[in-house]
């Protein structure tokens, strides 16, 4: 279980700098001509924001679940999976397509996301 969340955390952590990185150097160029394109690049920078710091929640998740064989250390990890894709990949599609009604998964995966920190909380809780 441990090995998989430190796998997802690899690949969210490297997804999200590509993703940054792209945002940063490339939609500026892909939307120069749209009305938008500043609400867009917000989207985008929230997405990536969100996704890195949560990649590193996951590797934190694996650690715990590593250490103490606490099932909800690895309930974190994959809610905060859960979380990068419906909240950081609604904003990564709403920015790419302009279709605003994707927003109405974004809290969805914020909610994923918040139910990972308490899970987190209910390891420390359970720690000697």
């Amino acid at each position: 279980m441990e090995k998989l969340l430190f796998t997802l955390s690899g690949v969210f952590g490297f997804s999200a700098v590509a993703l940054g990185a792209f945002g940063a150097h490339g939609l500026k160029t892909l939307f120069k001509d749209t009305a938008d394109v500043e609400q867009r690049l917000a989207w985008w920078q929230t997405a990536a924001h969100y996704h890195l710091i949560h990649a590193l929640a996951i590797a934190l998740a694996a650690h715990l679940a590593s250490k103490t064989g606490a099932t909800s250390a690895s309930v974190a990890g994959y809610c905060f999976a859960g979380g990068i894709l419906l909240f950081s990949g609604s904003l990564y599609a709403m920015t790419l397509s302009g279709i605003r009604v994707l927003g109405a998964v974004t809290p969805l995966g914020g909610l994923s996301l918040l139910a990972g920190w308490m899970a987190l909380i209910a390891t420390a809780r359970n720690l000697p």
